[in-house]
């Protein structure tokens, strides 16, 4: 199952775990563990930490949720930054790990994460939120579960800046200039389209004796000779690539249920976000990207600053979806996969 960036209230959250920034004495703090013992109810939860005791840094205990959406709590101490030359790193990871584990230990399917340590304990965001995605990609790899990480606001989210100036700067490039011709074409479009049916033909060009010329199919021509579906495309990629169903899912950010059903149906037609994933998954370059898209009615467009920062991590040989999922994150749009 997928790994998403949410920006939320973590105790809102409507999963089956959410996970406590705690700290070793499991007493109630400020900031994120503040908020998770107030919307619990403070008194309660307390007393369930003093039966457990404390926690040590890295580790993880559970509680029930109380009066939280979640039914159960998930508390792991996160290094206190030092420097980073005190195994923060390995701590922390150690953190998202450790609580993975003890929540599939308990069959759960669905757990949110906030960005650990990152609040009065002072690690670096950017570095907490590398830490946190790697780690969690890491476990999805082997174990089925939906995984989120919440983050409250803009100031609680850092992607590199130099990653960020890129894109920026990948975006004034490509972005701006396109729209009147992405307009011009639409215009086209939506003119062709209010002609009747009948009168409704597509052109191609066909070599006659040396020569290319223009030949008018009809609309029944091109309803008899239609190309691959969506899924029949996916999977024709998939086979030459050599990755198997569940290396393609899982790098798609996508779960089984959903890719069983694109392989048991043909005319399976995808949201267009679920088709770039795949392209993600598959590394895909532009002209493959944009072919696997075409079979299911889409395509990548300069007028859409979505398709221009996925371009720009395919134009880049970037095929991480978690790091692509983060930029989007950053620059308020959807999320691919998931």
């Amino acid at each position: 199952m997928p790994l998403e960036i949410v920006r939320n209230d973590i105790t809102k959250m409507d999963v089956d775990v959410i996970v406590n920034a705690a700290n070793p004495e499991l007493k109630m703090g400020g900031g994120v563990c503040g908020a998770i013992f107030q919307a619990a109810g403070a008194i309660e939860l307390q007393k369930a930490c003093e039966k457990i005791g404390s926690c040590a840094f890295g580790q993880a205990v559970m509680t029930e949720g109380f009066d939280l959406p979640a039914s159960f709590i998930i508390h792991t101490p996160g290094p206190i930054w030092q420097g980073g030359s005190n195994e923060e790193a390995e701590l922390l990871k150690a953190s998202y790990l450790n609580s993975l584990k003890l929540a599939k230990n308990h069959g759960v399917e669905s757990i949110a994460f906030p960005l650990i340590s990152t609040g009065i304990f002072g690690y670096p965001k950017e570095e907490a939120l590398q830490i946190a995605v790697s780690t969690i990609s890491s476990f999805l790899f082997e174990h089925d579960m939906h995984v989120y990480i919440v983050v409250f606001d803009k100031n609680s989210f850092r992607l590199s800046k130099k990653l960020f100036s890129s894109i920026n700067e990948y975006i004034d490039e490509h972005y701006v200039d396109e729209v009147e011709t992405m307009f011009s074409r639409s215009r086209k479009a939506v003119q062709y389209a209010m002609k009747p049916l009948a009168e409704q033909s597509i052109f191609k060009e066909e070599e006659i004796e040396g020569e290319y010329v223009h030949k008018e199919n009809s609309l029944v021509d091109l309803v008899n000779t239609l190309d691959e579906s969506f899924s029949e495309r996916l999977l024709r990629f998939i086979d030459e690539r050599g990755m198997t169903d569940v290396e393609t899912y899982t790098r798609a950010n996508l779960n089984r249920r959903l890719f069983s059903k694109i392989r048991t149906n043909p005319d399976y037609h995808p949201k267009k976000k679920t088709a770039i994933a795949f392209a993600i998954a598959l590394k895909l370059n532009i002209a493959e990207t944009n072919e696997l898209l075409a079979a299911a009615g889409y395509m990548l467009s300069h007028s859409n600053k979505f398709d221009v920062i996925v371009e720009y991590f395919i134009h880049e040989g970037n095929y991480n979806i978690h790091e692509l999922n983060e930029a989007l994150f950053a620059f308020d749009q959807p999320l691919v996969g998931g």
